[in-house]
Formats: structure tokens, C-alpha cells, sequence
């Protein structure tokens, strides 16, 4: 998804911080507090609970993205590019199956994918009030933060081992509401089919964050439960009609995170220390992954994914920073916060609760910038077999912990995926990992200066090149087996581990530590506990008639398929499969190859081109409300049928981080009944089709 450089349309805040109100179509609402009122009254329909029950049952979350069951067999439907390191991961030298797509010729040949763990949202529980009971008047932020999450781990702990769930923390309106939610967690997930890299993102970084648009991109999953196919409680029929312009749609899916409810100082922050920070990292790791990929044919297979997931993020982290670098919005953004603060002024009992919160918090992020860069470069350096021997050794020394007093990370609640996480198999690649530790070291020494304790406890006089080579070689840590033969051995084991990059995570390990108490006691403490009772304050100003930030959570956003204005014209609803050819034929097709084959399409598809309804809907705009995290949301109709796929949205959505758009703010998806075309025309999975379709 890429960011084209062109002047966005000004922003129409919506200023919901302020009044509580939102546009029909902005909002990515919790499904505890969905307005139904005003859907009814702009569509004369809304949903009743079965509803919002069988489309909650039917979502999953994805890492880093969302996806939902689509069959009674267990059937999964996400993005190829949320699929994508995950296929990545089942490929090899002789399968590149992200590049040459993937069809399962039955149930036996669909491939497991280690690691890949899915999650169905079961239950939500509101903990507020029991965790404003555990902070006693007059504590320090850094106490009250501490005492809250220690609560927040028991509660966690004792809601386990009562359902047997996967349990969460969700913080919601700032922290002015705290909730649990359950999930029943999926762990053995297979591939069983994905359409090739040309054609899921056709038109490539040019047409990114574009519209109009022709990428399939899908992939499809199966979960399975004792070694069958997992028969889910809920999942999404297939429609039968099909959309038109104009038509109520809903996305069900997990936004990333949004801004909206910050302070002005902190989108200040963000837009003058923590963004421009990112975007360079960002970079930087983008630079050293291609340089690498150069070296042979086999090393750019290697990285093409984690490239294009570098290229995805500096392209939506620079749109949402264009969003702050705009006057007029942040004039609007100060308006409503002074609109707030004002009425918090004139209520004495509102200005004794929320106190100096807005100067603590500025206090706060002056302190967050002293830390930066020590807590973006002070860690594992781009290293995968330094991770893991960090883990190692705080697993060990903190299991023996009381769970309290442990980092969240490793408490009862969350010890056991942590271990989890450190058993499975996944490709490692010797050369790549010294390249990337190699850059990563010099990067620090060069940030930092030779002087720094980290940089002496990494490099001790040595030269990152050196470093690198020696550690990765000499490490052991790339075979799971081996990380759980330590795991079993516990401390000692541990202690007693030579393997070089055990001894540079026990060096490391105390200097993260005091970085990362620094952080959690003089800034993140006080962001939490101010922006709680600012959020309080908000409640009891305009009340809870407006959506929390999104926080990688279930979300239910609605709109209608709407075209929209942009250069000059009008922009259509829907492209179609004539579309796609219209586009390939005009860029000179795959002879030409122009801007490095952004147009061409595989061979399949020139194959079957006649065999094609040129006037079949591909891909749609709608007006909906997403951000990263969305994508592989499904979309669905009144009926709750699928009638799409989120997989991007146009370049004016991206200030939608810190702001709504209602003017250009689209989100863009595959159409259902394209999908299913493709499949039958193209790849001839007609046992899939029947499957999807229920025939």
C-alpha cells in the first residue's frame, strides 16, 4: 500500500472529542456499543444482536490482521498480503509459492503453517470498576500504573483458568474503560490456496493506495481441531446478489491502532519526534533488506516479503503524518481539545478529578524524547537468534517470580504462549541474520557512540562485522529443539548456556531493562493515568455517544458503496475484469514489462482471458472507516452475507490515524462474486467454489 505525494483534501474533522457526535459513516464502534439509532435512521435497518453474534463468531484475528471463517468446514479467508509471510514461511528454493501461488489439490496436500495462531473473539467483560478500586487516593502515577496492572494480571489469570480461554487486556477511550476479552485460540492452520504475488497486487507500488484497482488479494486458509477439519460455531454464506452503488455494507475486522483521542501534545510528539524517528528505522531497515537481496536470486526470495511489509508501512506512516503536518486539521484538533478543557474549567468537581493531566502529560513526552533513541536502538539490533536468547533468559529468571512482580510479558496469563512462541520452527536463513545483526550493531555504534554501555556490551572493541559472523555461527539457537531443551532446563540451564548469543542477551538484558523502567515510570505511567482521567472527563462532558481508538480489537464499521470525487470527475463504485485487461493491454501487456512488470499479469491469465466476463465486478469503493489492521476484514451485507474483502483503502484515509475524512475516506475491497470468477475461470478450483458456495 503505498503513499502517492499529492495535495490531500482538507480534512472535514469530525469533532467527536468534542461534541460526541460522529457522521453516520465514521466510527470503528466495539460491539458493545454500536449506534444503532443512527444506522436506523440513516438506512431504515440495523442490526439485532443474532446479527452482531453471528458476524462476531465468524471473524478471526489474524497477526496483524484480520480474516473470518467462510465455511462449515473451517474455510478461512484473509488478504494474500496478510497471508503473505506466512506462505513465505511454507516456501522454499524450489516452491516460491508467494510468487507462483498455491491450490491445494485436496484436503490431504493443504500445508500446515507453523506459528500461524488465529483468534475468535467469545466473550467481553468490563473490568473498570473493579480496577478503580485497587488504586487508593493520593498514589503516584508510577504506583497507580503498577497496582492496575498487577489487578489487571490476576484478573487475567483467574479468567483462564475459568474458561480455558485466551484472555486480553483492552484499554478503550484512553483508559476511561478497561475490558477482558476472551478468545478461543486456533493453532494448527493450513494453506489451501493463494493466487500469485503478480496478480493479488497487480499494478504494484504505483497503483498502491489507489483507486480504481484490480488485485485479488486473497488467500485461503483451513483451521483444523484433532487433525480434522474445525467445524466453526458461525461463518459467513456466500452472497448471492452481490452489491450495487449505493448499498449498506459492514466491515467486521481488527483496526491497528488510531490516535483520534489523543492530546494535542501528544499528536504534536508524534509528529515532531516519534514519527519522523520511525520513518527513518524504517528506512534504514528497507535499505540494509535490499542490499541483501541483491547479493543472489535466492536471497531477494528470501526478503521480497519482509520488503514489501517495510514498503506497506513507510508509505501508511507517512500518510498519517501528512495528516499532522496539515494546519487547518490541527487548528481543529486544538479547537477541541480547548472546547473540552473549557468545560472542564467551569465544573469544579471535573477539575479536581482531571487535575494537571494535560501538563503531566506534556511533562511526560519532554521526557520520552531524552529516551528515544536509547529506546528504539537499546535491543536486539535486527537480530532473530538474539530475540530468542533474550526471551530465553528472562522466561528463565522470571517464571520463578511471583506473577505480580514479573514483566507482563511473562506473567501466568501469558506464560505459556510465550514459551510457545520460542518452540516453533520457522526458516532461518545464517547469511541473511549476519547481514542484518551486521547493520544493526553499526547503526547503533553509530547512534549511540563506542562509549555507550550497550555498545560495549555488544561489541567489546570488536567491529560489528566480526561480532555478527561469530555469534550467529556460533549459535545454536536456530533449531527449536535445542531453544527447548533450555527452556526445560530452566535457569541453570540457562546460566550455564556458552552459546554466544545466550552470553550477549545477559549482557543486554539489564541495560533493556533500566531503559524500559524509564519509559514505564516517567512517561507510559503517566500517559495512562492522565488519559484516564481525561477520558472521565470526556464522559462526563459529552457522555458515550462516540467510538474508542482502535486498539487491534473486533470493530464493526458501515457505510455504503459510494463513488467519490477526485481529479476533476467523479470516481466509479466499481472496476471490473474488463477493467483489469484494459489496464494490462494500455500499459503494452507482459512484452513490455513497463516500471518492472507493475502491469503484467501470469500466464494463466492471458491463458483464459476469453473464457472471462469482461463486465464482472472486481474490486469496489465503500464508504467505510478503516485503518491498518482491517485489512482481510470481511465485508458483509444486511443479510450478513460476504460481499467483499477489505484489502486497502485510498490515499485520504491515512490521516484517518489522527482524524475522519467523510468527504474522500474509502475503503477498497475485493468483490465476492470477482473472487469466486477467478477461481472458477481462471484456477478451475471448482471443489472450492462448491465449498464456498455451499453447492
Amino acid at each position: 500500500m503505498s503513499f502517492r505525494a499529492r495535495r490531500l483534501t482538507l480534512p472535514l474533522l469530525v469533532l467527536a472529542l468534542a461534541s460526541g457526535s460522529a457522521k453516520a459513516e465514521e466510527g470503528m464502534w466495539t460491539f458493545d456499543n454500536l449506534p444503532t439509532k443512527k444506522i436506523q435512521a440513516a438506512y431504515g435497518w440495523a442490526p439485532d444482536q443474532a446479527w452482531l453474534d453471528h458476524v462476531r463468531l465468524s471473524a478471526l484475528r489474524f497477526p496483524g490482521g484480520s480474516g473470518s471463517f467462510v465455511s462449515a468446514d473451517g474455510l478461512v479467508l484473509t488478504n494474500h498480503h496478510v497471508g503473505r509471510g506466512w506462505i513465505q514461511r511454507v516456501s522454499d528454493k524450489d516452491h516460491d509459492y508467494v510468487k507462483n501461488g498455491f491450490a491445494a489439490q485436496d484436503r490431504d496436500h493443504e500445508i500446515k503453517v507453523p506459528g500461524l495462531e488465529l483468534l475468535t473473539l467469545m466473550a467481553m467483560d468490563n473490568i473498570t470498576d473493579r480496577l478503580a478500586k485497587v488504586v487508593k487516593p493520593g498514589a503516584s502515577e508510577a504506583e497507580a500504573h503498577k497496582l492496575r496492572e498487577g489487578e489487571i494480571e490476576r484478573i487475567k489469570k483467574e479468567m483462564q483458568e475459568k474458561t480455558g480461554l485466551t484472555c486480553e487486556h483492552v484499554t478503550l477511550y484512553q483508559g476511561g474503560e478497561h475490558w477482558i476479552y476472551s478468545y478461543k485460540k486456533h493453532t494448527d492452520v493450513r494453506l489451501v490456496f493463494a493466487p500469485e504475488m503478480q496478480i493479488a497486487f497487480f499494478g504494484g507500488d504505483y497503483d498502491n493506495f489507489t483507486y480504481p484497482r484490480h488485485n485479488l488479494d486473497f488467500s485461503i486458509f483451513r483451521v483444523y481441531e484433532n487433525g480434522k477439519p474445525c467445524h466453526p460455531k458461525a461463518f459467513l454464506h456466500w452472497t448471492r446478489t452481490g452489491l450495487k452503488a449505493g448499498d449498506l455494507t459492514f466491515v467486521t475486522g481488527h483496526p491497528g491502532r488510531t490516535s483520534r483521542q489523543d492530546t494535542l501534545a501528544q499528536m504534536i510528539y508524534s509528529r515532531d519526534v516519534a514519527i519522523p524517528m520511525r520513518l527513518k528505522a524504517m528506512e534504514r531497515r528497507k535499505e540494509a533488506l535490499v542490499e541483501y537481496g541483491k547479493s543472489s536470486p535466492e536471497a531477494a526470495r528470501q526478503v521480497n516479503t519482509q520488503i514489501f511489509g517495510v514498503e506497506n508501512g513507510l508509505k501508511a506512516v507517512n500518510g498519517y503524518w501528512s495528516g499532522l503536518k496539515n494546519p487547518e486539521a490541527m487548528a481543529r484538533i486544538a479547537a477541541a481539545e480547548k472546547d473540552l478543557r473549557a468545560k472542564v474549567d467551569a465544573d469544579p468537581k471535573l477539575s479536581a478529578e482531571v487535575g494537571d493531566a494535560w501538563a503531566r502529560i506534556e511533562e511526560a513526552l519532554k521526557v520520552s524524547g531524552n529516551l528515544a533513541k536509547e529506546s528504539q536502538i537499546v535491543g536486539t539490533a535486527d537480530s532473530t537468534l538474539l530475540g530468542y536468547a533474550l526471551a530465553l533468559v528472562r522466561i528463565t529468571d522470571e517464571e520463578h517470580l511471583p506473577s505480580d512482580k514479573r514483566l507482563p510479558e511473562y506473567s501466568d496469563a501469558n506464560l505459556k504462549a510465550a514459551k510457545t512462541r520460542l518452540s516453533v520452527h520457522a526458516p532461518f536463513y545464517a547469511e541473511q541474520e549476519i547481514f542484518m545483526f551486521t547493520q544493526g550493531l553499526e547503526h547503533a555504534a553509530k547512534e549511540l557512540g563506542g562509549a555507550h554501555p550497550y555498545i560495549q556490551a555488544m561489541l567489546d572493541g570488536k567491529p560489528a562485522a566480526e561480532v555478527a559472523r561469530a555469534a550467529v555461527s556460533g549459535s545454536k539457537l536456530a533449531d527449536p529443539e535445542f531453544r527447548k531443551a533450555l527452556l526445560a532446563g530452566g535457569k541453570k540451564a540457562v546460566a550455564e548456556c556458552q552459546d554466544p548469543m545466550i552470553l550477549l542477551a545477559q549482557k543486554l538484558d539489564p541495560l533493556s531493562r533500566e531503559v524500559r523502567r524509564k519509559q514505564v515510570e516517567q512517561v507510559q505511567s503517566v500517559l495512562t493515568e492522565c488519559g484516564a482521567r481525561i477520558a472521565k472527563a470526556r464522559f462526563a462532558a459529552y457522555g458515550k455517544e462516540t467510538y474508542p481508538d482502535a486498539t487491534f480489537t473486533l470493530r464493526l464499521t458501515y457505510g455504503p458503496v459510494a463513488e467519490y470525487p477526485a481529479n476533476g470527475t467523479l470516481i466509479q463504485p466499481f472496476t471490473t475484469f474488463g477493467g483489469l485487461f484494459d489496464r494490462y493491454d494500455g500499459w503494452g501487456g507482459n512484452a513490455a514489462a513497463a516500471h518492472g512488470g507493475a502491469w503484467t499479469l501470469p500466464q494463466r491469465w492471458i491463458d483464459k482471458r476469453g473464457a472471462l466476463d469482461p463486465a464482472m465486478p472486481f474490486n469496489f469503493v465503500h464508504k467505510v472507516d478503516i485503518i491498518g489492521g482491517n485489512s482481510g476484514s470481511p465485508v458483509v451485507d444486511r443479510k450478513g452475507e460476504l460481499v467483499g474483502l477489505i484489502f486497502d483503502g485510498d490515499i485520504d484515509m491515512l490521516p484517518g490515524n489522527y482524524f475522519y475524512d467523510d468527504k474522500a475516506n474509502r475503503g477498497v475491497s475485493v468483490d465476492a462474486r470477482g473472487l469466486l470468477h477467478a477461481l472458477d475461470k481462471v484456477y478451475g478450483a471448482s471443489a472450492l467454489v462448491a465449498e464456498l458456495t455451499g453447492k
